[in-house]
């Protein structure tokens, strides 16, 4: 059986805590190319670069990278693409 303390508990705890918020944090940085029409995830999740629904934008999607600045930002369902911030896809979530 193995030991596990506190220190060890604490130090793994830490380092996860790190780990979760760097990667919400580099959703924006790993980003580099916006999600083009064509793409079969986007075609797949019915993106569109211009939302028609009222009220529901990836800017207002709980998936949308919170730190973005400008007309686009990372998207935790397209991942290493950027979104544009007044799109829209299926799989659109309000952010609490």
């Amino acid at each position: 059986m193995s030991q596990f303390d506190r220190r060890s508990f604490l130090k793994l705890s830490s380092a996860t805590l790190i780990g979760v918020t760097m990667g919400g944090v580099s959703l924006n940085a790993v980003a580099q190319e916006a999600v083009k029409a064509d793409d079969p995830m986007a075609v797949a999740m019915k993106y569109v670069a211009k939302s028609t629904t009222a009220d529901q934008t990836c800017g207002n999607c709980m998936h949308y990278a919170k730190d973005a600045k400008g007309d686009s930002g990372g998207c935790a369902i397209f991942s290493g693409k950027l979104v544009a911030k007044a799109g829209w896809c299926a799989g659109w979530m309000k952010a609490a």
